[in-house]
């Protein structure tokens, strides 16, 4: 079996998927927010925001070791 085809479109289905994920999240302040701008109020994530979030971590680290394995073979 041709294992570096089989981590190609691992690595390109992940990418799509993680890139899903970041422009599915709630847009921020902008980056005025960024250089003191803005007096938001921390707000904890709750619910489906907080499953997104924690799936672009998991996506996002699947990614970086298919992407390491595909490297390294």
């Amino acid at each position: 079996m041709n294992y570096q085809l089989i981590l190609n479109i691992a690595q390109i289905v992940l990418a799509v998927l993680l890139i899903a994920a970041i422009m599915l999240q709630a847009r921020g302040t902008g980056l005025g927010a960024a250089f003191g701008g803005g007096g938001n109020v921390f707000r904890t994530k709750r619910g489906a925001e907080k499953k997104l979030h924690q799936m672009t971590i998991v996506l996002a680290i699947l990614f970086f070791g298919v992407a390491l394995a595909n490297a390294l073979v």
